[in-house]
């Protein structure tokens, strides 16, 4: 007897899955979708749609089109809490969706602490979508702005995506003829983590063009254009970007189901719940029981089909495939706007061109591979049209 497959975002993780639907259907199961969008953007290319490197329809896919041309159903909607002992996710509208087998992948979230996100000149870089935004809100003001002054662009966070930011910004500014200054702001050292000679390449590219950075500012609040530090010092800020790190959504702690310290849903090597074996998860909102994993991608698209040969072992009681995180050498690779990238694997680091180049044939030759339903051919407004 077919068993009811739910999947609860629509990141990474799940892709593989989505795009297998047809295969579980035939199966004798069946399989929702639960997003709160109809596309996902892929966040590696986040900093290049910024910039205007790339269209947004080049950097997401239509899970929408994905799962119901695939005989699975979409429900646009955002859960609020799991109910494991009935078996069923609530949803934000009111809606319980049943599950025989349920797997999370809901990301994380940027922590906002003391920041006036609702005064329209702070944005977050996750969802991407606020990104998207963002870069709208850019060339609007500038639209509107005193040519005589530049822009006060401000970027908080001394991390990868921090480091994309300030260099997008860069972007931005220079193909739509933008006055602006650009602050990058981290509380600690510019990417701390990393070896010396990242980050030395980092600060020249970044130098070279302008861009201030200010270590060891830590920021005390953020909002009506201007960025306060907890040395009392004031950044004028007309518009921020939010680039401080990432937590996961509180969705699991809230339902009661057993998390790490940090809040993801604590997984073992199965990528299932400790406690609740019809429960999975993947990417940034999971914390493996073994240890935590960098909240980065690829581990993420590692994780991809393991979770389907498990959620499908799950349904059809078949052996269950462990999950090998891999090295945690993974390749790291920096788009510095410039068109160029600081490439890092092991003991490997070069900047230049062809850096950029790498990444961006590995960024598309991933899209390419989920990206089958029309999403370049798409309106930006993305919206699905009757017949969908």
């Amino acid at each position: 007897m077919g068993k009811q497959l739910v999947l609860v975002g629509a990141g990474h993780a799940h892709l593989t899955t989505i795009s297998a639907i047809r295969s579980l259907v035939k199966r004798g199961h069946t399989v929702t979708v639960i997003a709160p969008s109809d596309h996902h953007y892929y966040s590696g290319m986040a900093p290049g749609m910024l910039s205007g490197t790339y269209r947004p329809q080049e950097i997401r896919f239509n899970v929408h089109k994905l799962t119901t041309g695939r005989g699975g159903q979409f429900i646009k909607g955002k859960a609020t809490r799991i109910n494991p002992a009935q078996q069923e996710v609530l949803l934000e509208d009111g809606q319980r969706v049943p599950y025989d087998v349920v797997s999370f992948n809901v990301g994380s979230v940027i922590p906002s602490g003391k920041m006036e996100l609702g005064d329209g000149s702070v944005f977050t870089v996750k969802p991407i979508e606020r990104i998207m935004e963002g870069r709208t809100a850019i060339l609007d003001l500038w639209d509107q702005h005193d040519s005589g002054k530049p822009l006060e662009l401000a970027v908080v966070g001394g991390g990868p995506a921090g480091v994309e930011m300030a260099g997008a910004l860069w972007r931005l500014s220079r193909d739509n003829r933008i006055q602006s200054r650009i602050t990058l702001l981290t509380g600690s050292e510019l990417l701390g983590l990393l070896p010396r000679r990242l980050q030395a390449k980092v600060r020249r590219s970044l130098g070279k063009r302008g861009i201030h950075i200010r270590e060891g500012s830590r920021v005390a609040s953020i909002g009506s254009h201007r960025v306060i530090l907890e040395d009392g010092s004031t950044i004028p800020a007309d518009i921020t970007l939010l680039a401080t790190g990432v937590i996961p959504s509180r969705l699991f702690t809230e339902s009661g189901l057993p998390t790490a310290v940090d809040g993801g849903l604590l997984v073992n090597n199965y990528l299932q719940s400790v406690e609740y074996p019809q429960i999975f998860g993947g990417g940034d909102c999971v914390t493996l029981q073994e240890g935590p994993l960098a909240r980065v991608g690829v581990y993420a698209v590692r994780e991809n089909p393991v979770l389907l040969t498990n959620l499908a072992a799950a349904m059809e009681e078949k052996p269950f495939q462990r999950f090998d995180p891999g090295s945690s050498e993974f390749l790291l690779i920096l788009n510095m706007g410039d068109g160029s990238a600081v490439f890092r694997k092991g003991e490997w680091i070069f900047k230049g061109k062809p850096a950029f180049w790498i990444k961006d044939f590995i960024d598309r030759r991933f899209m390419r591979k989920f990206q089958l339903s029309g999403e370049l051919a798409e309106p930006l407004s993305g919206e699905l049209d009757e017949e969908t």
